[in-house]
């Protein structure tokens, strides 16, 4: 089963492709605290749909580049114009 991961559009300047931040949450050693740290990815986006700061779903793929290997599933939401 391919992961899917939801996370924000950081970028969308690159044609048919996006930059996704997904966020996750990282248990300090030393003291314990919980800190959000963020996973930055590029995604295939064949249709041009998602804008930046839109919420979307991705789903991981073969290699598409050097550094895409996720794939576009749906917009969740869209964000501030």
């Amino acid at each position: 089963m391919k992961r899917r991961v939801t996370g924000r559009v950081t970028s969308d300047k690159m044609q048919k492709t996006i930059r996704v931040s997904i966020p996750r949450r990282v248990k300090d050693v030393v003291t314990g605290k919980f800190l959000n740290r963020e996973t930055v990815c590029l995604a295939h986006d064949e249709k041009e749909e998602a804008n930046l700061s839109d919420v979307v779903e991705l789903v991981e793929s073969r290699p598409l580049s050097k550094r895409k290997r996720w794939e576009l599933v749906r917009v969740v939401s869209r964000g501030a114009k």
